[in-house]
């Protein structure tokens, strides 16, 4: 019996998976996990165990590209232990360098594009009878759902990621993304239903819709519009909160505004990148719109939804930035106090317009920039937060806090740390009360349920407090929002 047990043992073929970047990575990695399951792949968190290692790359900055390389520089000697290991690169660096990183890491097996991960058990079979490397960066103008909807088992996961478009029209001329994902090409409504309900019957009970830019689904192709997806998975059972990100500020419509009021699970959350206050600036980005033009949305969005929160991003030192351009990015945070921010400091990216643009702002100006700029919205930041002190707010439970994970399994429930979000996205970590555990007296129970959280304390970046009291489903309360946070 022992023989055969490992007979089987050694069947298995074990995948390690490092990802970097955005969501829209991570969720590429779960249908590469997917896809490879039927050959017979199974994940492991062992990279010595490992038979095939993927790193799944971003290139939007300069760090995340250092960062992958200097992963793949640590497998050298892993690779020289286990020759018939293989080792991939996929994601937006594949795509933007392709056989070029076979040059500069001799070691690398397989270059596969942001469009390739469906024909990749194809490429790993050619690897591994024939022991040649391969490069696969062909960027196809259709999106294959067989994978994207196969092999939904259980998750055990409260919130996932869904994408519903790929790649980009806008063309700003520090970004990369037209160059590495291609043009803009959305799903079907229909394929996305199935997916977000697949994931519902699964245990999901969050779903946060993925786009470079949602706010353009589907007029390429004639589809539906976003708001009317959004309505469409608002009637899902069982789901309890809609998110989605990134919006474009241009393409942001009133009817999407309005459904921040009307859809009940629909989350009080927008991320809109704003990432100049200078109209100058915002041209030369090719953002197509200007500061006047972004503010009006922002306060009709507080008119319509006063408890929405409203996040960002924001380029400091781009090429030609002057000190008054940046001011006025200063004195527009002071306009919209975001509830975050997340502020980078512009780098040059290949195959961006403004790669080849003049008057570049020296490091050491960018870096003092930025952080003036993280300076002034940590104030805001903490004053949201501070707000919410002594409110009341309805949590998703997602589960045990960082800091709890390492405590032992044998801790009472009564005594741990749980973490969640507001429907406003905000981390609240939170003990429960003897009562509210009165009739939920394991994890199980208490993960994916909607918790009424006392806020007591507020941090720079996120909240503690107490919850007394477990609420029902959607079908009882109404969007799973709280309007005190």
């Amino acid at each position: 019996m022992s023989g055969i047990m490992a007979e089987n043992e050694a069947k298995i073929k074990y995948l390690y998976i490092n990802t970097i970047g955005c969501q829209m990575n991570v969720y590429d990695s779960r249908q590469i996990e997917k896809k490879l399951k039927a050959s017979g792949y199974q994940t492991t968190d062992s990279i010595e165990k490992a038979d095939l290692i993927i790193v799944n790359t971003c290139s939007v900055r300069d760090k995340a590209e250092q960062k992958a390389f200097s992963f793949l520089g640590r497998l050298i000697n892993l690779k020289r232990k286990k020759p018939a290991l293989i080792i991939g690169v996929g994601g937006c660096v594949a795509q933007q360098e392709g056989a070029r990183i076979l040059k500069r890491v001799p070691f690398v097996d397989l270059v596969f594009g942001t469009r390739a991960i469906n024909r990749l058990p194809g490429l790993l079979d050619k690897i591994a009878s024939k022991r040649y490397r391969l490069v696969d960066v062909e960027l196809t103008e259709t999106i294959d759902e067989s994978a994207l909807v196969a092999n939904m088992e259980n998750t055990h996961q409260t919130t996932a990621f869904v994408t519903i478009m790929r790649g980009c029209d806008n063309y700003c001329t520090y970004c990369v993304v037209p160059a590495v994902r291609g043009r803009e090409i959305s799903r079907k409504p229909a394929d996305i239903f199935k997916e977000v309900q697949a994931l519902v019957e699964s245990g999901v009970r969050e779903i946060t819709l993925l786009g470079q830019n949602v706010n353009s689904y589907g007029k390429k192709e004639s589809l539906c519009t976003f708001p009317e997806l959004l309505a469409m998975l608002d009637k899902l059972d069982r789901l309890e909160r809609i998110r989605f990100t990134t919006s474009h500020p241009k393409d942001l419509s009133e009817s999407l505004i309005y459904a921040f009021r009307n859809l009940s699970k629909l989350c009080n959350h927008i991320h809109l990148p704003v990432q100049s206050g200078s109209d100058r600036i915002l041209k030369r980005m090719n953002r197509k719109y200007n500061r006047q033009e972004y503010i009006a949305k922002i306060d009709k969005l507080r008119g319509i939804c006063p408890d929405i929160a409203i996040t960002s991003d924001i380029i400091v030192g781009f090429p030609g930035e002057t000190k008054s351009d940046f001011k006025e990015t200063l004195d527009l945070l002071e306009t919209v106090q975001y509830d975050s921010a997340f502020a980078f400091k512009y780098s040059d990216r290949p195959n961006a317009p403004a790669t080849r643009f003049g008057e570049k702002v020296s490091d050491q100006e960018k870096t003092e920039r930025l952080q003036e700029l993280l300076i002034l919205q940590e104030q805001f930041t903490r004053q949201k937060n501070t707000a919410l002190v002594g409110s009341n707010a309805l949590i998703l439970v997602e589960g045990l806090s960082k800091k709890e994970n390492a405590r032992s399994e044998a801790t009472a429930l009564l005594d741990v740390q749980w973490t969640g979000r507001t429907s406003t996205h905000k981390v609240v970590n939170f003990q429960i009360s003897e009562d509210a555990l009165n009739r939920h007296l394991n994890e199980t129970d208490l993960i994916g349920r909607i918790i009424n959280v006392s806020i007591e304390v507020a941090f720079a970046h996120s909240l503690w407090g107490t919850a007394n009291e477990i609420a029902p489903g959607l079908s009882d309360v109404k969007g799973g929002k709280s309007h005190a946070a």
